[in-house]
């Protein structure tokens, strides 16, 4: 009988388990929590959160502004007359308005 020209079983079973494993960690790697597609979208997410981040600080900014001109430091007379007229909904009798 001749043992070198059939392979043997636990060397055919080791290299099948080893290329599995090679297979499930490729997978793991481009796939799981921690790999390539969910980096890509922690990525995208950031620069989104960046804009946001910009948007919000322009917003503040501005109400900054505008808290600024109605204080009791310095008061923007015309800003005052517009919010009244915003809140209150009143004109003067010289204006006419148009819907």
């Amino acid at each position: 009988m001749n043992r070198s020209s059939k392979p043997a079983f636990g060397t055919l079973l080791f290299f099948s388990i080893a290329f599995g494993l090679a297979l499930y960690f490729a997978f793991a790697a481009i796939q799981g929590n921690f790999g390539l597609f969910r980096r890509a979208e922690i990525v995208a997410e950031g620069q989104d959160l960046k804009l946001h981040l910009v948007q919000v600080q322009g917003d503040v900014a501005r109400m900054e502004n505008l808290t600024a001109r109605l204080s009791d430091d310095y008061l923007d007379l015309d800003l005052l007359d517009e919010q009244t007229r915003k809140v209150l909904g009143m004109i003067r009798t010289d204006e006419i308005v148009i819907r």
